[in-house]
């Protein structure tokens, strides 16, 4: 069984992370870029079906600042 999780920041939540490569695209040329945000993909190889969702609740994000997305394949 695999999963893959992606975790971004909800939008409103300042990501300065993507302010700094928006900035930097910014500077080498690439003017039309507006926005960027980052995200993290986590992809989870387990012997049977487990409950990814209490994984992502539990330790892979915050709820407060982030959403998941979980694609199971």
């Amino acid at each position: 069984m695999k999963a893959e999780v992606k975790v971004e920041l909800k939008e409103g939540v300042f990501d300065p992370e993507g302010e700094n490569v928006k900035k930097a695209l910014n500077l080498l040329g690439f003017s039309g870029v507006k926005n960027v945000k980052l995200a993290k993909v986590y992809t989870i190889e387990m012997d049977k079906e487990e409950n990814v969702q209490e994984m992502c609740t539990s330790l892979l994000t915050n709820p407060v600042i982030h959403t998941y997305d979980i694609r199971k394949g």
